[in-house]
């Protein structure tokens, strides 16, 4: 008996024809998906029912039908809420309509323009526009154009795109730059009250070379711990600025850095969370001048364990910056020339690395998982365009200072937790129950004799990952270990850190680029003075002394409701500066791969999918897909269990960390996609082509090469011409004849 696409599953079938909130999320390719307030599975919303609606737009749906794998799909009832966030895109003039087509492709309309709304931008410049009319089931959307950002070729367009695309809070308001004005250059007699000295300690900073604003310093020495007069441990200080001390609770500066919640980094800029007189200027441990901090002093064990620790406010001065790549050459060699020039601090530096070696050992002990990864960094030219794209080598003074910023971290959720005080905590829970089954299932197919128990715990994942890291799947089983975790968030519950292997874990290291690391600072500070800290009023107040005995709570605690929406807020736009960080990277590799089309390289297998394979190159560092019909003329089954494509004639198969060889075929600039196809042990450039026709194309990479040459020529032409006040073909329709033309060209040559 066949079974009926729409039918409705028992588990599921209770909630049929219910109604539910949320909000929508379209699709590039039409459809959307409601997704809904309580968290449950998202529904389907088919093209027809986008209609009405756009992107982010807050619907209300009722569930009407559920797919044959139980997926609902909705009906929209009610619109709640329409998003009112301008929408960035391209103006366009077609058959004398004015209409601008959204750069984020989940929008799935264009937009319309009236004439006498389009201000002053001309065809093809990238706009932002407001919507004077909502679309309906029988019209578009009408805006009108707000501001003209400029040329799609303009050097830092794609920032400029992704921070309103996002909603990236990019424009500091006017009371918060006079705030910041108004701050003194230097710190003050009375800042220095209640603080103790420490400007005499060598505290150095080390980062990266690029690295502007400077949130921690550090030093180590010998220590004596318990009875014994002789050194058996380290005292090792991690001193962090002292954001909280400028930035008080609702003045404009925080509320600003609020709305921010973090810094975000793009290739040659950053959007930081603070005015640069403070990031990079009045609380950066800058140095050989004063600065305000707040410091974690920690004695560390010969077995990496932390015996004590104890927080303060100061006052430092940084006696060095140094750079990673310095300090690992000085580790490596103390008679070099690195080291002769620094001389007077090669001893902290040394006993810095002895702590080190002691907290990893440690961090081992413990079950900690540490998964060596490639992280890549994009070398710009002065136009903002990628020259290189280089890999992250992380070398011992890397490690160094992620171990004591660790150490500072624990050592503040102990203080806070012990205290019982509501504050953010860093939380990464371990495998849902459905990828801790997809991993036992992923494990069980390699009979690699391994497993994860049901309730997991990080041993178990570096057992694992100790075990395979010599085998030639090593990539493929380290890959599936990682997806298989949530994402780590902040939220006021301390559930701890599975990925760490801490039971409490906050973040207290990065306050000029954190929000979270500021409230942290402002409940140790409120403990240090036997206060506590209210989010809500800011205010400082007594804790009190006694609590009466028996008395139960009642009703929800507001107190912590505001730090789990705090966590919330700053978790969401983590994920939104990530987000809009990855954006203007894919923007930028594309543009750099539009410049090796028809060219090919060798590659490694990063992903597999039911569609095709994601597969990153050695030479360039750059992922691209290789769809599934470009991988032969059989069918490909996608093995869930073994994460693998199969092809069930020849028996090939393609995992993670597979080697192969590919062209680059096709680059989508507004899609953000790089297409690859698969080039074979023998193929000659005839065969290549022959290939190519077969499946449909018009003609090899290089003939594609010559086309978005063309177009991009054909649209300058066209948008010079209309901004003359000439009449002139529309950029896009210019762009896509001159294609056509050079396409024809190109098959006649053939």
């Amino acid at each position: 008996m066949k079974t009926n696409q729409h039918s409705t599953p028992p588990a599921v079938g209770a909630e049929l024809m219910s109604e539910v909130e949320g909000t929508v999320q379209g699709h590039r390719d039409g459809h959307g998906f409601l997704v809904r307030d309580d968290r449950q599975p998202d529904i389907y919303l088919s093209q027809q029912e986008m209609r009405a609606v756009l992107h982010r737009d807050r619907i209300r749906a009722r569930i009407v039908r559920y797919d044959r794998k139980g997926r609902p799909e909705g009906r929209i009832l009610e619109i709640l809420e329409r998003r009112k966030s301008p929408i960035i895109g391209r103006l366009l003039h077609e058959s004398g309509v004015w209409l601008v087509a959204p750069e984020d492709k989940r929008y799935g309309q264009d937009i319309i323009v009236p004439k006498n709304a389009i201000a002053n931008a001309t065809a093809g410049q990238v706009v932002a526009i407001e919507l004077t009319e909502p679309p309906s089931m029988y019209s578009q959307p009408v805006g009108r154009v707000t501001e003209v950002l400029g040329e799609i070729d303009d050097p830092g367009m794609e920032i400029e795109i992704a921070v309103r695309k996002y909603e990236v809070p990019h424009r500091f308001s006017p009371e918060t730059l006079a705030q910041a004005a108004a701050l003194p250059e230097k710190i003050r007699p009375a800042d220095r009250r209640h603080r103790i000295d420490l400007t005499d300690v060598p505290l150095v900073t080390i980062d990266g070379e690029d690295a502007r604003d400077f949130d921690d310093a550090v030093y180590c020495e010998p220590a004596s711990i318990g009875r014994t007069k002789k050194p058996n441990g380290w005292r090792l200080v991690v001193a962090i600025a002292d954001v909280s001390h400028y930035v008080k609770p609702g003045e404009p500066l925080d509320e600003d850095a609020y709305e921010r919640a973090t810094s975000v980094y793009f290739p040659r800029r950053v959007i930081p969370m603070l005015p640069e007189k403070l990031s990079n200027g009045l609380c950066s441990l800058n140095p050989d001048v004063e600065r305000l901090a707040m410091v974690c002093d920690m004695l560390v064990t010969a077995a990496g364990e932390v015996h004590a620790y104890q927080f303060f406010p100061a006052v430092i001065c940084s006696h060095a910056r140094f750079t990673y790549t310095e300090v690992a050459a000085i580790l490596a060699n103390t008679r070099g020339p690195e080291a002769a020039r620094r001389a007077e601090l090669v001893p902290h530096l040394l006993h810095l690395h002895e702590v080190y070696r002691v907290l990893l050992k440690q961090r081992v002990q413990r079950g900690a998982m540490d998964f060596e990864t490639t992280e890549t960094q994009i070398v710009c030219d002065e136009n903002g365009r990628i020259e290189k794209i280089v890999p992250r080598t992380r070398n011992d003074a890397h490690r160094l200072i992620e171990e004591a910023m660790l150490a500072a971290n624990v050592c503040s959720a102990d203080f806070i937790a012990r205290a019982k005080h509501p504050s953010l905590y860093r939380v990464h829970e371990g495998p849902t129950p459905e990828k801790r089954t997809l991993l036992q299932n992923y494990l069980k197919a390699l009979g690699l004799g391994l497993s994860v128990s049901e309730e997991p715990h990080p041993k178990e994942f570096q057992a694992i990952a100790a075990a395979t890291k010599d085998r030639p799947d090593a990539l493929q089983i380290h890959t599936m270990l990682l997806r298989s975790m949530q994402q780590a968030i902040y939220t006021g519950t301390n559930a701890g850190h599975f990925g760490l292997a801490y039971e409490a874990y906050t973040h207290f290291t990065s306050p000029i680029r954190r929000y979270p690391d500021l409230l942290v600072h402002r409940v140790i500070k409120a403990l240090l003075t036997g206060k506590r800290y209210h989010l809500l009023s800011g205010k400082f107040e007594e804790a009190p002394k006694v609590r009466q005995a028996g008395k139960a709570k009642h009703g929800p605690n507001q107190e912590m409701e505001h730090w789990e929406a705090a966590g919330a807020h700053c978790s969401a736009n983590e994920r939104r500066a990530d987000e809009a960080s990855r954006d203007v990277e894919a923007w930028l590799k594309c543009r750099y791969m539009r410049e090796h089309l028809g060219e090919e390289f060798a590659g490694t297998v990063s992903a597999v999918t039911g569609f095709g394979l994601f597969v990153t190159l050695d030479a360039l560092y750059v992922e691209g897909l290789v769809h599934i019909t470009e991988l032969g003329g059989e069918y490909y089954r996608f093995d869930e269990a073994r994460q693998e494509l199969r092809g069930e004639r020849s028996g090939i198969r393609y995992a993670i960390g597979a080697r192969v060889r590919v062209q680059v075929s096709r680059v989508d600039l507004d899609g953000r996609r790089i297409d690859f196809r698969m080039v074979r042990e023998g193929e000659d450039d005839a065969s290549r082509l022959r290939a190519r026709r077969e499946r449909g194309a018009s003609g090899d990479a290089g003939d594609e090469l010559s086309r978005v040459k063309a177009a991009d020529r054909a649209a300058k032409a066209a948008t010079k011409g209309k901004a003359r006040g000439g009449k002139s073909a529309h950029p896009v329709k210019a762009a896509k004849s001159t294609a056509r033309k050079a396409a024809s060209r190109g098959s006649k040559r053939r």
